[in-house]
């Protein structure tokens, strides 16, 4: 199981890295259609920050680290750690971050510390050719690790069931948002949200925990 895990993180690694060699630390860099999709993305995976200010964040599927500069338009005084399993991906978000020491980034699949919020945006996508039980295991690892390495709460976005028939891909992951929800309401927090309502073909989960 281990080593299918390694076989799967490293396929997704090539997929993003051969994207920003081709597109640059842009949106389609990071595989998204254009920066207005990506901006909406951030605005609903965002709505987990409750504190106004003087909050740490890990960044799950960092990419060349977009989400600080969004982060940094509203808010002062805050901790970023991007992670990535793109080696492509964190040498150009260290290059690109090297003077702000409030913005660090690791080569790895998982934060190295727990952080007041978790986000992952994006890297539930992808499947490639692995099977849908394939990916629903990695899926519900990534949750896992989102949830433990978060203290307030943690957000996660994932293409839709209900998307378009004739615009699905069979590369793409398509989530059922009712059944995820179900998930980590029981798993995770009483207090989850499903947003569904932005005019994208997907949906962004919220899990805020008591402490």
């Amino acid at each position: 199981m281990q080593n299918n895990k390694i076989e799967l993180l490293t396929e997704v690694a090539e997929y993003y890295t051969a994207k920003l060699a081709e597109h640059g630390e842009t949106a389609r860099g990071v595989d998204w259609n254009g920066e207005e999709s990506q901006t909406t993305r951030f605005a609903q995976l965002c709505k987990i920050i409750e504190a106004p200010d003087h909050f740490s964040i890990n960044d799950l599927g960092c990419g060349y680290g977009a989400l600080y500069d969004y982060l940094a338009k509203d808010h002062a005084h805050f901790s970023y750690t991007g992670v990535d399993v793109s080696n492509g991906m964190v040498q150009a978000a260290t290059q690109r971050y090297q003077d702000n020491p409030r913005a660090r980034f690791i080569l790895a699949s998982e934060p190295d510390q727990v952080a007041d919020y978790g986000v992952a945006s994006g890297i539930l996508n992808v499947r490639m050719d692995r099977s849908d039980a394939e990916w629903w295991g990695y899926l519900k690892d990534t949750l896992d690790i989102l949830d433990r390495t978060s203290r307030l709460g943690f957000a996660f976005n994932c293409l839709t069931s209900y998307s378009d028939a004739d615009k699905m891909r069979d590369y793409l992951y398509y989530a059922d948002p009712c059944l995820l929800f179900d998930f980590c309401k029981r798993r995770y927090s009483s207090n989850v949200t499903l947003l569904h309502d932005y005019k994208l073909y997907e949906f962004t989960i919220l899990v805020r925990k008591s402490i």
